[in-house]
């Protein structure tokens, strides 16, 4: 069975930099949608941005909007998630997620509930 694996995370100081990669395994990227979602102690899990199989379609949430940047490598098979300019509130969880459906990246990145696939997620701390 494919799977999900997160990696990059770490303790950053405010106004840093940090790129996770969400490793797939088993299967090719070409017809997947690819999410980046994150969740903080006592919040709900929201999403922070995705991109479409081709690569052209991405979304991202007001908040990380200009200071992040999602990506793919077909040939590594590995999806990004540019972190820069890094504030304490990007403190989380962040987890990568996978669905076959266009729907979960159009528009806007949909709720966690409409993606079917997740990895384990890579803890990203932000604090001077």
């Amino acid at each position: 069975q494919w799977q999900l694996v997160e990696s990059g995370g770490g303790l950053v100081q405010p106004g840093g930099s940090l790129r996770l990669s969400c490793a797939v395994s088993e299967i090719t990227l070409d017809y997947l949608n690819f999410g980046w979602f994150r969740q903080a102690p006592g919040k709900e899990r929201e999403g922070v941005s995705c991109i479409g199989p081709g690569g052209d379609r991405t979304k991202y949430a007001d908040s990380v909007k200009g200071r992040f940047s999602i990506s793919k490598d077909n040939a590594k098979n590995t999806i990004y998630l540019q972190m820069n300019n890094l504030k304490p509130e990007d403190t989380a969880t962040y987890y990568c997620a996978a669905d076959y459906s266009v729907s979960v990246c159009s528009g806007y990145v949909r709720a966690s509930r409409e993606w079917n696939y997740w990895g384990q997620g890579t803890q990203v701390t932000v604090s001077s």
